[in-house]
């Protein structure tokens, strides 16, 4: 029996797996650097990325993280230059880093896998998701000359990790899509955001690493051009996608890590345990065929921590008694 970690691999590799892989992101994935997000709060108590970006949450987006509202880091986009400063690297120990990074981590059997990109989200956060989207359009020469800047630091932290704590995988990330559609033009992508993914995809195929996108909403439109800079998996491939067209087109060339509907009923409160388990075992006879796929099913966290536990649960059984060996059951 391999290992995750080599049968995941073998999914990014265009080959069969042996067993259907499930993407294990929180346990795998290695997110930013050495500064912590959380680690500074400003005297209000809000957390502060490395960049000055004031952040909040609510219940209602189950923990995930906004700039908090009314506070603009950069309000000119021709100002970037005086406002928006790359975090330092050269005080740090990156022999502690990759140890406290790596202590709790079996890079025997599971992927390092690190993460880095997000230039039109990192705009949106600095200007506002309108003023992001105007700037784009007036202003893209300033836009590339920013994501250029911001591009060089992952650059240097990337090169670092590669170095210290020898990864398998680059995740790339940019959300650039909604679920009906994307939020930018295929040429704005091309001419504004792509050559930066693909500087860092080139880093990581030149060390014989593996490059994921991770990229929510509709992003089917881009698939192509992740495809062209070396990405051969997508997560979390939602739905409101065209599936069947695309693992028609791309077979196991771009791995769909993904395809449960993660904003549907099924994944959402209100749901039988019954109905649940069926649409997970639906959901698995649909795209593991011919491999390609990996398993994330997944319910949104509820309002009743119970019941979110439970069908988490069940979404993991699913997986273990299931999905897991579907390619001995039905061959």
């Amino acid at each position: 029996m391999i290992s995750e970690k080599e049968n995941f691999l073998l999914l990014l590799r265009g080959q069969m797996p042996e067993f259907i892989p499930t993407y294990r992101r929180e346990k795998w994935l290695i997110s930013g650097g050495p500064y912590k997000f959380g680690d500074t709060k400003n005297d209000e108590g809000y957390p502060v990325d490395e960049y000055g970006v004031v952040y909040t949450t609510t219940e209602e987006s189950m923990g995930g993280i906004m700039p908090l509202p009314g506070r603009v880091l950069l309000d000119d986009i021709t100002r970037w230059r005086d406002v928006i400063r790359n975090p330092d690297l050269s005080s740090v120990d990156w022999e502690k880093y990759a140890a406290e990074t790596l202590a709790s981590r079996d890079t025997a059997n599971d992927p390092v896998i690190v993460y880095h990109g997000h230039f039109f989200i990192k705009l949106v956060n600095f200007m506002s998701f309108s003023e992001a989207l105007i700037v784009l359009l007036e202003e893209p020469e300033e836009c590339c000359a920013l994501m250029e800047y911001l591009c060089d630091y992952h650059v240097e932290l990337f090169k670092k990790q590669i170095r210290y704590l020898k990864p398998d995988i680059l995740a790339l990330s940019d959300d650039i899509s909604s679920d009906r559609s994307p939020f930018i033009s295929l040429d704005i992508y091309r001419r504004i955001i792509k050559p930066h993914h693909k500087r860092l995809a080139d880093i990581a195929l030149d060390n014989n690493m593996c490059v994921m996108m991770h990229c929510c909403g509709n992003a089917e439109p881009f698939l192509d051009d992740f495809v062209d800079i070396g990405v051969s998996g997508w997560e979390p491939a939602q739905a409101g996608n065209d599936f069947p067209t695309i693992k028609k087109k791309f077979g196991r060339k771009l791995a769909i890590m993904g395809g449960w509907d993660n904003t549907g009923r099924f994944s959402l409160p209100g749901t039988s345990d019954e109905e649940l388990r069926a649409a997970l075992i639906e959901y698995v006879d649909t795209f593991a065929p011919g491999g390609g796929f990996a398993y994330m099913g997944r319910v949104a966290r509820s309002f009743d921590e119970e019941d979110y536990k439970r069908k988490s649960a069940i979404c993991e059984e699913v997986y273990e008694t299931y999905a897991r060996d579907w390619y001995k059951t039905h061959s």
